[in-house]
């Protein structure tokens, strides 16, 4: 997509500069959460542990730090990043992952950390609220996304991550509630 000479570096910022940086970003606190830890939420605690939410999402960061196939990539035997690739995909759009100039055919599995606050869902932003995310409706092709959308797009189709999508509806608002506390 850019040639050789748009992918050229043009600007190396120092070791100093990034360092402090990097200092002045770990001295940043999060917000504080407005979520409570009701029953509602506890009820949630023991959807995500029963769902096997935690196999991905690991306590106490909620997120293993591994790599995800995107959709139809098939790693490399030996590819340098092998420790770290889980061997499934939960379906993600391959377009971002294979077709840009970084595109490496992983996905990081996000923490769900401050997931409350986030918000813009999904690899590629397409879903704005939790309760859309767990919609089986953002998988048809006439879902009309409540996030990005793309130039001139009304309706697709959100792929990836299904797991919670066919949990019943008191179990997916106890999940959420769990979730916007983390």
């Amino acid at each position: 997509m850019l040639s050789d000479a748009q992918r050229k570096i043009r600007v190396r910022w120092t070791d100093e500069v990034l360092y402090a940086l990097s200092q002045y970003i770990y001295s940043l606190s999060p917000p504080a959460n407005p979520n409570s830890r009701d029953a509602l939420a506890e009820l949630g605690s023991n959807v995500f542990a029963k769902a096997g939410c935690g196999g991905c999402h690991t306590p106490p960061l909620y997120t293993n730090n591994k790599l995800t196939l995107a959709a139809g990539f098939v790693p490399e035997k030996g590819h340098s990043l092998s420790p770290d690739i889980l061997q499934i995909s939960v379906g993600t759009d391959a377009s971002l992952a294979l077709k840009t100039r970084k595109g490496t055919g992983l996905y990081k599995i996000p923490s769900l950390k401050g997931v409350w606050y986030r918000g813009l869902y999904g690899h590629d932003g397409a879903v704005a609220s939790l309760e859309d995310w767990f919609d089986p409706a953002r998988l048809r092709d006439d879902y009309h996304p409540t996030g990005f959308r793309g130039v001139g797009v009304t309706v697709r189709r959100v792929p990836g991550h299904e797991f919670g999508l066919s949990l019943s509806p008191p179990d997916k608002k106890a999940l959420i509630a769990f979730l916007r506390t983390l």
